[in-house]
């Protein structure tokens, strides 16, 4: 005969209040991530910008927002180990520059807009010679602006975007005094404008004296061509131009005393830079009415202001000092913690590479908890 089993169930009495509690004590509890520096201050650029009306910032915009956060951060670290270090060699510390460069200590709300307009022109300061933060200190001397200069490249990109005739390429040579150059100008034997350019002498090309730049269009007749000489050139340096990149004299402190020394400088990429900035400008390149928005009227204005800002730092710095060596428009971060005088590490073209790699590593692990935003 088969037996027969019968199944039970254990039954529990139901758990207590406390030990809920308990087992809720014993689980791992959520948190939310925290937004980054990065994120944060993405957040305030837009909101900043928004104020003024609505508007929604595309991820592109939204990512170059971000990049400019990690550019000008790192620029403060650099500024400000440059200034203790000033402070610390001054014989006479009534000179010292009390005021730290950090974000708590920059005109934020105008940094915003001024943010906001550069990300919707597009304009990258990641990207090799486009974008430029300098700060300098307003007219009371309690908070630094930070004036926005755009590079060559970052001409040539609104060139670009804004052109009423699209060119199809752009050729820049610097001109030796061993080279062999030919311009052939428009007139009623040549209906195309052109030139001949021979390098007869590769490896021993002499000093530069001039530079031209020619514009190629789908219309050939469209075609243009422009040439500084070295005096052109010279005209356009800017007044404090930095011996590092022009070459000429400098003063050094030797055993604590001062010495001038000779400096060759990168004259030649000063010549090619002079021409970038001439050639993808709206003189040679107009722009479309049509193409030109809110945001590229405003930089042109800004450009304006920022030549005062710029005037204005100097006199208020110096006074009955010597005078401030005023920054390059193209001067990338690397060649100028401030703007004073800085060596550069490479050719002023080339990007730098802590700048980089801390892209690489991405600015959301940054420690940069110490910010008004």
């Amino acid at each position: 005969m088969a037996r027969t089993t019968k199944d039970t169930k254990t039954q529990q009495a139901p758990a207590t209040q406390q030990e809920l509690q308990a087992a809720g004590q014993q689980q791992p509890a959520t948190t939310e991530k925290k937004p980054s520096a990065s994120e944060r201050f993405t957040d305030m650029v837009m909101k900043q910008y928004q104020s003024m009306g609505a508007y929604n910032f595309t991820n592109r915009e939204r990512q170059l927002i971000r990049n400019y956060f990690i550019c000008i951060d790192q620029m403060l670290q650099r500024t400000e180990a440059e200034r203790l270090r000033k402070n610390a060699n001054n014989r006479d510390h009534k000179y010292d520059n009390d005021l730290p460069y950090t974000w708590a200590n920059l005109d934020l709300p105008e940094l915003a807009q001024d943010l906001a307009h550069y990300a919707r022109v597009g304009l990258d300061m990641i990207e090799d010679n486009t974008l430029f933060p300098i700060p300098f200190k307003n007219n009371k001397g309690n908070q630094y602006t930070i004036t926005l200069m755009e590079g060559y490249n970052g001409i040539r990109y609104q060139a670009e975007k804004y052109a009423l005739d699209p060119f199809r390429s752009v050729t820049v040579e610097v001109i030796f005094e061993n080279d062999e150059f030919r311009p052939i100008k428009k007139d009623s034997k040549n209906p195309v404008e052109g030139y001949e350019f021979n390098i007869p002498q590769p490896f021993n090309r002499g000093e530069p004296i001039g530079v031209f730049g020619y514009i190629e269009f789908d219309d050939p007749a469209k075609n243009k061509l422009l040439i500084y000489s070295k005096d052109d050139v010279l005209k356009r340096k800017p007044r404090y131009a930095s011996p590092e990149f022009w070459g000429g004299k400098k003063k050094v402190y030797e055993n604590g005393k001062p010495v001038e020394v000779e400096i060759e400088g990168w004259v030649s990429e000063m010549y090619e830079k002079t021409m970038k900035r001439a050639i993808y400008g709206s003189k040679m390149i107009p722009r479309d009415p049509a193409k030109i928005d809110e945001s590229y009227q405003y930089i042109r204005r800004r450009e304006a202001q920022y030549t005062e800002i710029a005037i204005e730092a100097e006199v208020l710095e110096n006074g009955n000092q010597e005078p401030l060596t005023l920054p390059e428009p193209d001067r990338v971060l690397e060649e100028s913690p401030e703007p004073t005088e800085a060596p550069p590490a490479t050719v002023p073209d080339e990007p730098p590479s802590d700048l980089l790699s801390g892209i690489q590593k991405e600015a959301d692990t940054d420690d940069t908890d110490e910010v008004p935003f």
